[in-house]
């Protein structure tokens, strides 16, 4: 089976304490950080640039994952990387040449990956499966652009669609995570599980970030 991973979101941080935020999440058993860009044209929001992602690496040791919400991702890409980025997640609604854009994250060392809205058919990935252009695809369960959604349990589908036709590739998930969603997610097939403002509320993250993993790991493996 998939590594397993918990991947909490610092748009639920403290925007005060940031640092702070991020090394309580790598204390708490985190596998990675997880950065979500917005450019206030792709989704109505504006959050982070290439200087929290240099931040974040600079205090933890752990993984930057970094989800650029933004119209060209293409111009963007370079800055991101050198900002210390291990993955970065474009969109396939995204107004650029997705294959190209991908290997240009490629070539720059970084993990590429491919993230679609809940609305998008699966299909509109399956060539980014099909030819290998990335090592993760994110499947987003709430709308973009903002923090605190409810989960939409309908993405479970494209899930198991991805699982399916890509059973190599890593899948996340982003929105409405918590510990009573984690478990279908993972059944569905999903393998990483962003979750932000469940995890940062939590007086002891430790115990929910172990009790989402142990979770998932249960659920994934009885559906196999």
């Amino acid at each position: 089976m998939p590594d397993i991973q918990i991947m909490p979101s610092i748009l639920a941080a403290d925007f005060g304490h940031l640092a702070e935020g991020c090394r309580r999440a790598e204390a708490a058993g985190a596998d990675q950080i997880h950065v979500d860009v917005m450019d206030g044209v792709f989704v109505p929001n504006i959050s982070f640039g290439p200087d929290v992602v240099k931040m974040s690496a600079a205090n933890v040791s752990i993984p930057q994952n970094v989800h650029l919400m933004v119209s060209r991702p293409q111009d963007h890409i370079k800055a991101f990387a050198d900002a210390g980025s291990d993955t970065i997640q474009i969109h396939i609604e995204a107004k650029c040449d997705v294959p190209e854009t991908l290997a240009a994250i490629r070539a720059m060392g970084r993990r590429p990956a491919i993230t679609l809205n809940p609305e998008t058919p699966v299909e509109s990935i399956f060539e980014c499966l099909d030819n290998r252009w990335v090592d993760e695809v994110l499947v987003m369960s709430v709308h973009p652009g903002f923090g605190g959604q409810k989960y939409i349990s309908a993405v479970e589908d494209k899930i198991a669609a991805i699982r399916q036709r890509a059973g190599w590739v890593d899948i996340a998930i982003d929105g409405g995570i918590d510990d009573q969603t984690v478990g279908p997610a993972a059944a569905s097939g999903a393998n990483l599980f962003v979750a932000g403002s469940y995890l940062f509320r939590q007086e002891d993250m430790a115990a929910a970030i172990a009790d989402m993993r142990k979770q998932a790991t249960e659920s994934y493996c009885s559906a196999i």
